[in-house]
């Protein structure tokens, strides 16, 4: 999948989102949030979380509330990345990541490494947070 086009999408409003890989971190685009246009040409890898569905906005509105939305996702990851420890961050993501409604087999096919770039930790550090939260 490529982003880097200049075309605008939206993700759709059922279960289902983006994990944008960037230079040194990646972004989680989530329902209803614009994706790819001015915002991702910087996008250097796509990951889809769940069964992803992008539209093309219908109207200037549409377009309006979709840029919204990306901002209010983006505020939510950066308000789990300002936990204080490395680990508070890692599990605060994937208890966010079930609060989704992802089914569990989609968040564990997830690499560490995609959640470690959303909340800047290293993978080992979720690799640990995830298999405590298994027991």
């Amino acid at each position: 999948m490529q982003l880097n086009d200049g075309q605008l999408r939206i993700v759709s409003q059922r279960r289902n989102g983006l994990i944008l890989y960037k230079s040194y971190h990646a972004e989680f685009v989530g329902p209803g949030a614009a994706v790819g246009g001015i915002l991702d040409l910087d996008c250097q890898q796509v990951l889809p979380v769940g069964e992803l569905c992008l539209l093309s906005p219908k109207s200037r509105e549409e377009r309006q509330r979709a840029y919204a939305l990306r901002k209010q996702w983006t505020r939510l990851i950066e308000q789990i990345t300002n936990r204080q420890t490395p680990q508070q961050r890692a599990q605060k993501i994937i208890e966010q990541f079930k609060g989704f409604n992802f089914k569990a087999e989609t968040i564990n096919q997830l690499p560490d490494e995609a959640f470690a770039l959303l909340v800047g930790v290293l993978p080992h550090t979720i690799r640990e947070v995830r298999s405590s939260l298994m027991v």
